[in-house]
C-alpha cells in the first residue's frame, strides 16, 4: 500500500510540475518559411509571449544552420542591448529590428546571398521563464531575374497579346462579312420574289380579246 501511495504522489507531483513548466514557458512565434531575392534585404520576424513580466534578464539568441546541415552559427544576440556577431558570414550584415516592449525580437538581414539558404532559430528566455518553444524559419534565397530575361518575357507576352488581338479581329471581320453576305442574299432573294409575284399578277390582270 505504501508503495502505491508513493507512486500516486509521484504521478501527481509530475503532473503539477509539467503544468507549472507549461505555464511558465516562453512561447516563440516565427514564420515557417521566407523567400527573398538574391541581393535584397529581409526582415526575419520573431515574437514571443511570457507568463512573467519582461525584465533585465531577457535574452534573445538567433542561430543559423545551413542547408548542408553544417555546424550552427551564431547570428545575433540580445540582452539589455543588441550584440552583433564579431565574425562569420553575417558580420556587418545583420541588425536589430525588434521592440522588446511589444515582445518583438526580429532582426534584419542585409544583402542576402545564396549561401544564406538554411534554417534560422529564434530562442527567448525571460527569467524565470527559461524553457519553452524555439522558433524556426527557413530562408530561401532565389536568384535575381536579370534585365534580358525580363525583356524577353515582356516581348513574348506582348507578341502573344498582339497575335491574339489579330486573330480575334480576323474572326470578327469574317463574321461581319458573312452576315453582310447573308443579308445581301436574302435581300436579292426577296427582291426576285417580289418581281416574280408582280409579273404573275400582271399576267393574271391582262384582258382577254373578244371573239367576232
Amino acid at each position: 500500500m505504501r508503495g502505491r501511495t508513493w507512486l500516486g504522489a509521484a504521478l501527481v507531483l509530475g503532473a503539477q510540475l509539467r503544468a507549472l513548466w507549461l505555464a511558465a514557458a516562453v512561447e516563440v512565434h516565427t514564420a515557417r518559411e521566407v523567400v527573398a531575392v538574391n541581393g535584397t534585404n529581409q526582415r526575419l520576424k520573431c515574437s514571443f509571449s511570457s507568463s512573467s513580466p519582461v525584465g533585465q534578464q531577457l535574452a534573445v539568441s538567433w542561430n543559423f544552420q545551413p542547408e548542408d546541415l553544417g555546424s550552427h552559427e551564431l547570428v545575433f544576440y540580445y540582452q539589455k542591448e543588441p550584440y552583433k556577431p564579431p565574425s562569420g558570414r553575417f558580420k556587418d550584415r545583420v541588425t536589430w529590428d525588434g521592440n522588446i516592449e511589444r515582445n518583438d525580437v526580429s532582426i534584419m538581414l542585409w544583402n542576402l546571398q545564396p549561401s544564406d539558404n538554411g534554417t534560422f532559430t529564434c530562442q527567448v528566455t525571460n527569467w524565470p521563464d527559461v524553457y519553452g518553444t524555439i522558433g524556426e524559419v527557413r530562408l530561401r534565397v532565389v536568384q535575381k531575374v536579370n534585365f534580358s530575361e525580363i525583356h524577353f518575357l515582356v516581348v513574348a507576352i506582348g507578341s502573344a497579346s498582339v497575335l491574339m488581338i489579330i486573330v480575334v479581329a480576323a474572326v470578327i471581320i469574317c463574321r461581319q462579312r458573312r452576315r453582310k453576305a447573308r443579308a445581301k442574299r436574302l435581300e436579292v432573294a426577296d427582291t426576285e420574289g417580289k418581281e416574280k409575284e408582280s409579273l404573275k399578277m400582271g399576267e393574271e390582270k391582262e384582258p382577254v380579246p373578244l371573239e367576232d
